[in-house]
């Protein structure tokens, strides 16, 4: 799929977000935040590629202002700014297959947007900062093309005051002290969509651990250490399971990031998963969570959806990487917990179809349980062993791009014994809940 179609493809769930017309390969960020007065001053540099002739680049922002904007190589391009959205029109048109270079200062208070899904983007804590973008709330702190189909890799450098610790998307690869002012650089080579990309600042520890060859860390308020040892300890257990489960770990490390504020849901982003103190209860009691976000850095991080519509192959295999997580840890197996949730959405009305839930529902709870209930009558139908090799393969084929739900039937259609139309069909296709094989419920 060219990056142009799935970006037409994306466009139906979040029509007013990023473009099809371009695509961007890489955000060179550099800001300046200060904790106590929530000001950011910063300078996006953004290198891109037209798809078609190029007579404006519309990049989204919200809530921050553009102070100057230059297009590389044209020193009469032209700028506007809506609430929502920032223009640069280039003096002569971008032909297909340019490149190009813009260079934006901006600055402002940021805040989360509000939509439909909830407030998103950056978020001021009690003491620190949180950023969770899924779906539209990247261009809350940077000017960005936001498509989940224009991956483009990310190198931010922070500055802010000197007692916080920062945590944002790629790798550390300097930080300094300057006065009052710690600087942090991360770099992100692999592909990363704009709501992946984050930035955690707050009072941390930071510890380092290193499990099943994977280099991870945990960051947390001094205050919840024991709970947070004691519910992150299964992590390094996990990674080697869903190594043996789903192919290698696709990032060079990983990061748990636990706050001191209460937080809803916890939060997936590249690399990286956040929880908020409610979540860890010194208890175990949100292990299934724990193992649910992990699984986010196969299926929706590394291998990402093109568009919106088949937010399920995120959900619904993270979803069901929880039922073997238990599966594999003593608890109740697969078959178990897919069955129990199948019983309970025969309880509800049969009025959401999950290969298009519409974007008022793409978050809803079925969309992860029914896909994970796909998955798992996948695996009934076709076995254990080409069940598995099929997600190996997937993971293998398609890191760090997109995908899109036709590309997992044709892959799965191609390792089964007999056709699986009607299956796909079924569960992704109709409202009604189909029965699982094997089972007597009708």
């Amino acid at each position: 799929m060219s990056p142009r179609s799935a970006a037409i493809g994306a466009h139906a769930y979040l029509p007013g977000s990023g473009s099809a017309d371009y695509g961007v390969t890489e955000y060179d960020l550099d800001l300046r935040y200060r904790v106590a007065t929530n000001r950011l001053d910063a300078v996006a540099t953004i290198s891109g590629t037209a798809h078609t002739v190029l007579r404006a680049i519309r990049l989204d922002l919200v809530h921050l202002k553009a102070k100057r904007v230059r297009l590389r190589g044209d020193a009469t391009a032209k700028y506007s700014q809506s609430p929502t959205h920032l223009t640069v029109r280039p003096s002569t048109p971008l032909p297909p297959g340019a490149d190009f270079v813009l260079e934006i200062d901006y600055a402002g208070s940021p805040a989360p947007r509000r939509t439909k899904w909830g407030t998103l983007g950056w978020e001021e804590l009690d003491d620190g900062v949180l950023v969770a973008s899924q779906p539209s709330g990247a261009p809350t702190w940077f000017p960005c093309n936001d498509r989940p189909s224009d991956k483009a890799q990310y190198r931010i450098r922070i500055a802010t005051d000197a007692s916080y610790t920062v945590l944002a998307t790629g790798q550390l690869v300097e930080r300094t002290v300057a006065g009052r002012f710690g600087h942090w650089t991360f770099a992100q080579a692999e592909p990363t969509a704009t709501y992946l990309v984050t930035v955690q600042i707050g009072r941390y520890e930071i510890e380092p651990r290193r499990s099943a060859g994977v280099d991870w860390v945990i960051a947390y308020p001094l205050p919840l250490a024991a709970r947070v040892r004691h519910d992150l300890e299964p992590v390094g257990r996990m990674l080697e399971v869903f190594q043996e489960l789903f192919g290698p770990y696709p990032f060079p490390s990983y990061s748990v990031v636990v706050t001191e504020d209460a937080l809803e849901i916890p939060l997936e982003s590249q690399g990286m998963a956040t929880f908020g103190s409610t979540h860890i209860d010194g208890q175990s009691g949100s292990e299934r969570l724990i193992a649910h976000e992990l699984a986010h850095q196969w299926f929706g991080n590394s291998v990402g959806v093109a568009s919106w519509q088949d937010i399920w192959l995120n959900e619904g295999f993270a979803c069901y990487a929880e039922w073997l997580w238990s599966e594999r840890s003593g608890g109740p197996g697969a078959d178990t917990l897919a069955r129990r949730h199948l019983e309970l959405m025969r309880r509800m009305p049969p009025d959401l179809v999950i290969g298009d839930p519409g974007p008022d529902a793409m978050f809803d709870d079925r969309v992860y349980k029914r896909g994970a209930c796909l998955l798992h009558a996948l695996r009934i139908t076709i076995g254990d062993a080409p069940f598995f090799t099929l997600l190996q393969t997937w993971t293998r084929t398609h890191a760090h791009g997109v995908v899109t739900a036709d590309e997992f039937r044709s892959l799965a259609a191609s390792v089964a014994p007999e056709p699986l139309d009607g299956l796909f069909r079924e569960w992704l296709d109709q409202a009604a809940v189909p029965a699982l094989p094997g089972t007597g419920i009708s």
